[in-house]
């Protein structure tokens, strides 16, 4: 299956005074991009912690930085799932500007699942796993 892709334009808050996205958006963006995954596979955040008592925390986060976005630009986020193992995940971003073609930016996110209440890892649970197997790069 192709990445998943997802699509917004940047906001004026996300932007320095130089008109240009702040650094640590990226990771604000992939997060979002993560969410609008889980919505297609018809979970969230909270339906996660709800059902299998379950939480994400972020264990590693890495991104490089290609060419600037700024306000008002068309950005296409590709997601898909680099390796997937029993208790942690890592996600791969491509952040592209849809108004020049460019490649803005590249990076992931590991998130580790957690038992809601006592914080230790726990295995990802296999409903959620099956899902995610689907955005695995090939």
């Amino acid at each position: 299956m192709p990445p998943f892709k997802t699509r917004f334009r940047v906001s004026w808050v996300d932007t320095d005074a130089a008109g240009i996205v702040h650094f640590s958006n990226y990771f604000k963006y992939f997060e979002k991009a993560e969410e609008e995954l889980y919505r297609t596979l018809k979970f969230n955040f909270e339906s996660v912690a709800e059902k299998y008592g379950v939480i994400l925390p972020r264990v590693e986060a890495w991104c490089r930085y290609k060419s600037p976005l700024r306000f008002n630009d068309l950005v296409e986020i590709e997601v898909s799932v680099r390796e997937l193992k029993e208790k942690a995940v890592k996600y791969w971003f491509k952040v592209c500007n849809k108004r020049n073609g460019q490649l803005a930016a590249e990076g992931y996110i590991v998130a580790v699942a957690a038992d809601k209440n006592l914080g230790k890892a726990v295995k990802i649970p296999e409903e959620i796993a099956e899902k995610l197997r689907a955005y695995m790069e090939t």
